[in-house]
């Protein structure tokens, strides 16, 4: 498993190189030039201490400095790629990339592009992580009661409900919930993260923005409820059909040690994909929850990056991302060895 583990990771490092290398291209066809935004900005704050005939030779100069501060003093669009990774100098022989730890600059924002991220990726993390555990929490219970009572009143009632919660799209649910818990029983607030003007420390300042947060996480755990249902169950009377199972009772196992112990195991295996893809995704965000809610998440930052031209944030996560996905299938892979014993690498 180690040497299997060790080829995956040089795999991936190959993957993400050729990935990165492929989202640069494409940003840079792009027509935006910072460096001349940059160089225009400072005449133009500096234009009444020039004299007219020296804007130009100015302006010239200035857009150089910035290119080559940049990097972008080059049309070869490898070199401007191996520069931004930090493995190629610039035109004083310095290094200054992703391998030196520049991360990049918000234009929008005007911060280092990890101070922009930070304070999103909190928000997004805490949310998702309190919406997954609890979907989970819910959903494999219920699926294996219903494939357990398969054809019973309350599975019947269950896959309707669950048709239901899965048909409606995201954005109505959210109109829904905000309408029923805010407008008429007036127990949540409809957006926001903390009390307007607040400044809670401690315990108070948790439980304030738990009180805020209440609404959304209802609202994502109750959207992610009909898919994983309808999985978990599936996947459970797929293993009960199994003759193993009926050897197990035929033997004399309780039927918990026969559903827990033998049936679960064997149902895991086509679940584990996408409960480990639920974890990974929490740092992503949800973009229609968060625009709903007024949620400073990573969803909503993606989307505002996008508006304003920020590029550089758009690709530090979407780098961010690919390298979250390829770890993730390889945990898969891992975990899918330690769940069934017949899949693991033995070279």
């Amino acid at each position: 498993m180690l040497k299997y583990s060790l080829k995956r990771i040089g795999y991936m490092l190959i993957v993400l190189i050729l990935l990165s290398f492929i989202m640069f291209m494409i940003y840079s066809l792009v027509p935006s030039n910072r460096a001349y935004q940059d160089a225009k900005a400072q005449v133009q704050a500096m234009k009444n201490t020039i004299p007219k005939g020296q804007m130009e030779e100015y302006f010239d100069k200035l857009y150089l400095e910035y290119q080559r501060k940049y990097g972008t003093d080059t049309d070869n669009q490898l070199v401007r790629y191996l520069r931004w990774v930090g493995v190629a100098p610039l035109y004083d022989g310095s290094y200054n990339g992703l391998l030196q730890g520049n991360l990049g600059w918000s234009y929008d924002k005007q911060k280092p592009v990890l101070e922009v991220v930070g304070p999103p990726m909190k928000n997004t993390i805490k949310i998702n992580i309190f919406a997954t555990i609890l979907a989970l929490g819910i959903t494999i219970p219920l699926g294996i009661h219903c494939a357990v009572k398969r054809g019973s009143a309350f599975d019947q009632g269950v896959q309707v409900l669950t048709i239901v919660g899965y048909s409606l799209p995201t954005f109505l649910i959210s109109i829904l919930f905000i309408w029923l818990f805010c407008s008429k029983l007036h127990i949540f607030p409809p957006s926001g993260m903390q009390t307007p003007g607040s400044n809670y420390v401690g315990m108070k300042r948790f439980w304030d923005q738990l009180y805020y947060l209440a609404l959304p996480l209802i609202t994502m755990t109750f959207c992610s409820l009909g898919g994983m249902t309808r999985y978990v169950r599936a996947s459970m009377i797929e293993a009960l059909s199994l003759d193993c199972i009926k050897t197990a009772r035929a033997k004399g196992l309780r039927e918990r040690a026969v559903i827990y112990s033998h049936a679960w195991r064997n149902a895991l295996i086509p679940i584990v994909t996408l409960v480990v893809g639920w974890f990974l995704g929490i740092f992503a965000g949800s973009l229609v929850i968060e625009d709903m809610f007024a949620l400073n998440g990573m969803g909503r930052l993606m989307i505002q990056s996008l508006r304003s031209a920020d590029y550089d944030v758009v690709l530090l996560m979407q780098m961010f991302y690919v390298a979250v996905s390829l770890i993730g299938n390889l945990i898969i892979d891992i975990i899918y060895g330690l769940v069934d014993p017949r899949v693991r690498v033995s070279k």
